[in-house]
């Protein structure tokens, strides 16, 4: 199959900046089963179809066309999807609709639901109750309690140490938690995330908590509309609030830590070289769950996202090797294979563009505020300290589609930060 020809309003104008030193329509034709609190060593024989009815089907899926490159032999995840972040076709994927545990992959549904509620500048003093019901062994980012966080710190806590204390907090600002997972609940349905069933909104271990390789994508793809997510997820290391102390003159000082991404694919380890061009966006990790990532990465214009969830290999950082290896298929693979299906767009999108052959499949699945929206250059972060990476700065071309109020981007690309040029990591 011939690679199509480019579309318009896919060009993107990616220059460098620091980030902030802080931080920074297809219906479902086939029900999926209910949740399962222990997932069987096998993918059902029928599973939701939401995309396509071979995303449906158990097994690689996969239309390889002329000089496609054959995926790689040693991929062991129980499920994985790859798939192109703008247009939504869906490249390659190996039983997409399984249910499975989500781990802290599910805090991206988290964040693309309470994000925008909240002004980064807001302030919250944290209480007991904020902390109550964390599951034993969560991951935390070091909150304490009275003590004072901007929305700004706890978003960096939950996005770059996976803070299931952040979340709690965020949480009960949000009405508690009850009511954000309720809110999380309705946003995965809005999303047409439907093999997702909510129950703590930190991906903690629950049972009947599951979610899918398909669905966790389209959350970040939905997130990825979002100018502040975008930011989080791509922040390498950022400075975080400590204890308030008394100094040698008897003043309160408010000390301070350095947080740095537990995603590997974007900090790097001695067995893991940071990816090319990588830009978030969640990683997770529980008993149930296993080992579960979803990864954005920009190259030659194309963004692609690769999801991946409970590799069967146990070596160290092996979900991203392998996430690695299925990016590097599929910027090779863009534009020689036939898409198998789509990442649908939410049920309220309406098939109405402001240019010319845009389709519904080409919705990007996620909200934008009206300024993230425009056609003009984002305003730059401020430059500072030694918070990680680059910030693209400016986006052109596009359309729109109007979605119950919302702006949605089609057929136009991200601002993702330009991670090709980065610092030596100490």
């Amino acid at each position: 199959m011939p690679a199509p020809k480019p579309r318009t309003g896919r060009s993107l104008l990616v220059t460098s900046a620091a980030l902030l030193s802080l931080s920074l329509t297809a219906p479902a034709a086939l029900a999926a089963p209910k949740p399962s609190t222990s997932p069987s060593a096998t993918p059902p024989a029928n599973m939701s179809t939401v995309g396509g009815a071979r995303l449906g089907r158990p097994g690689t899926q996969v239309d390889l066309g002329a000089g496609a490159p054959v995926l790689p032999k040693d991929i062991t995840a129980r499920s994985w999807i790859v798939s192109d972040a703008e247009s939504g076709e869906v490249l390659a994927a190996h039983n997409a609709h399984w249910r499975l545990p989500p781990a802290s992959t599910l805090k991206m549904l988290f964040a693309d639901t309470v994000l925008p509620r909240f002004p980064k500048s807001t302030t919250h003093k944290v209480v007991p109750a904020d902390l109550a019901g964390m599951g034993a062994g969560s991951s935390l980012v070091g909150i304490k309690e009275g003590q004072t966080y901007t929305v700004h710190d706890l978003w960096l806590g939950v996005f770059l140490r996976s803070g299931n204390d952040a979340v709690h907090v965020l949480s009960a600002m949000n009405g508690g938690v009850g009511q954000t997972v309720k809110d999380m609940q309705d946003h995965a349905d809005e999303l047409q995330a439907l093999d997702t069933h909510v129950v703590s909104p930190d991906g903690y271990d629950q049972p009947g908590q599951v979610s899918s390789a398909y669905d966790l994508s389209l959350f970040a793809r939905s997130g990825l509309q979002k100018k502040d997510f975008r930011e989080y997820c791509s922040t390498v290391r950022a400075s975080f609030p400590g204890d308030t102390t008394k100094n040698a003159k008897g003043k309160s000082v408010r000390g301070s830590f350095e947080i740095q991404n537990t995603n590997r694919l974007l900090s790097g380890d001695s067995d893991v070289s940071v990816y090319p061009g990588i830009a978030g966006v969640k990683n997770g990790n529980t008993t149930n769950a296993g080992a579960t990532f979803t990864g954005v990465a920009e190259r030659g214009g194309r963004v692609l996202l690769v999801t991946m969830m409970n590799p069967a290999k146990k070596e160290h950082n092996e979900v991203y090797k392998e996430t690695a290896k299925l990016f590097d298929w599929g910027f090779q693979a863009a534009g020689k294979v036939t898409p198998v299906g789509e990442l649908v767009p939410p049920r309220g999108a309406v098939a109405s563009t402001t240019q010319p052959g845009a389709t519904p499949s080409a919705t990007a699945a996620g909200a934008g505020t009206a300024k993230d929206a425009g056609s003009k250059p984002v305003a730059a972060a401020s430059a500072g300290g030694s918070s990680g990476v680059g910030v693209a700065l400016a986006v052109t071309g596009g359309a729109l589609v109007l979605l119950v109020g919302a702006v949605f981007l089609v057929n136009r690309r991200w601002p993702l930060p330009d991670l090709v040029r980065r610092r030596t990591r100490s």
